[in-house]
């Protein structure tokens, strides 16, 4: 958005909201986000604030509603409304007074982010949906329907993604932004209202779109913890998972979280050469570095980590990197587990043919891995893994 639609965006807030106290606002911001939304916008007004609140709902519904000098439930009827009850919009907040429904509509948007495009599998059901944020940044995200009534939401953590890894088609559109708290659970909720209208819900959330979560850790953790929490979405922390590419002191952190989500390792290469040459976060998180984080987690944990394995076709899927993978793992397998995936063509590489794959497979078994191959879901809607991109 250009300084000229800014200020005169500032120019129609100041006559709605009154003695809405922006500062109080501003202070719940991190500064660098609060600074760097401020010199994008062209503008030091305070009121500029205004203009990033989409994306940070909830607090500032908490703000508005202490503004107003409302009692403390009102903030708690919000937030069932939206996470429990599946609200479409403000007007569906009936317990609300019409002139505070109103007041609080006419300033905070009821969603943080908006459906630009709905996409759907007619082989498998996966739904995927591109997504609006507040200032014009898309993301993708996508519903998987397994058997058995479990439907799993694959979430994204940023807009593009910084790591680039070589096989992936989020990494080549380069990294622009985090993603907040509010617009990572907001993509769980979109599908659950979905899932209510055919009598389903939401079953299991992976944080494995768009992004690396270890890089955007607290609006990650944040917003799992507002999907858990028995006031919020009520979801399990045993049916969520988060993935990362290898960011040490992300799986260190995690470590020590008090919730007990899962932990996914994207592997891919059991030998430093061939991993540096498709992810370079090997290059600062070498092999050794990253297992010693892992067997840290599984220590403090007792959890068991999923490692995911993307066969290459003349890269990684050779008898020889099977072996070498069973050799990184350790010799204690009973706290891991490899999922083996499907290459979804994006550039440069092919997938393993189905006899070397299964060869690869047979060889982890023969030494003792616990490893399957793992169900593809939404390929041909683009919605597979490493092929999100908006």
């Amino acid at each position: 958005m250009g300084q000229p639609s800014v200020l005169k965006f500032h120019s129609t807030l100041k006559q709605k909201i009154g003695s809405f106290n922006c500062e109080a606002i501003a202070s719940q911001l991190k500064l660098d986000e609060y600074g760097t939304f401020l010199r994008r916008a062209g503008c030091l007004d305070k009121i500029a604030v205004l203009y990033y609140l989409p994306s940070m709902k909830l607090q500032t519904v908490e703000s508005l509603l202490k503004e107003k000098n409302e009692p403390k439930f009102r903030f708690t009827q919000v937030k069932r409304a939206f996470y429990k009850e599946l609200a479409l919009n403000w007007e569906a907040l009936t317990v609300f007074p019409k002139a505070l429904r109103d007041s609080c509509s006419g300033l905070i948007p009821w969603d943080a982010l908006t459906i630009e495009k709905e996409t759907r599998d007619p082989h498998d059901g996966t739904e995927k949906l591109l997504c609006v944020c507040h200032d014009g940044a898309k993301i993708e995200t996508v519903l998987m329907r397994h058997h058995r009534d479990r439907n799993t939401v694959c979430v994204s953590s940023q807009v593009g993604c910084p790591m680039a890894c070589a096989f992936c088609a989020t990494g080549a559109q380069g990294f622009k932004r985090n993603l907040t708290r509010d617009e990572i659970a907001e993509q769980v909720i979109l599908f659950a209202r979905r899932l209510a209208v055919e009598g389903a819900r939401v079953t299991n959330v992976v944080v494995m779109g768009m992004g690396e979560p270890m890089h955007n850790y607290d609006a990650v953790i944040d917003a799992l913890r507002l999907l858990n929490d028995a006031d919020g979405f009520g979801l399990g922390a045993r049916h969520m998972s988060v993935s990362t590419c290898g960011v040490v002191p992300g799986i260190l952190r995690l470590a020590d979280e008090d919730l007990q989500i899962n932990l996914a390792i994207s592997l891919h290469a059991a030998m430093n050469e061939v991993r540096d040459s498709i992810m370079p976060v090997n290059r600062t998180y070498p092999l050794s570095e990253l297992m010693r984080a892992v067997h840290t987690y599984m220590q403090k944990t007792n959890r068991r980590v999923m490692f995911e394995y993307v066969l290459l076709d003349g890269v990684n899927d050779s008898i020889e990197h099977a072996r070498a993978l069973a050799a990184l793992l350790g010799d204690d397998y009973r706290l891991v587990h490899v999922n083996l995936l499907t290459y979804h063509a994006t550039k440069g590489f092919a997938a393993s043919d189905r006899r070397t794959a299964d060869a690869f497979l047979t060889e982890l078994h023969h030494l003792g891995v616990p490893a399957t191959y793992r169900k593809n879901f939404g390929e041909e809607i683009d919605a597979a893994c490493g092929q999100l991109a908006a």
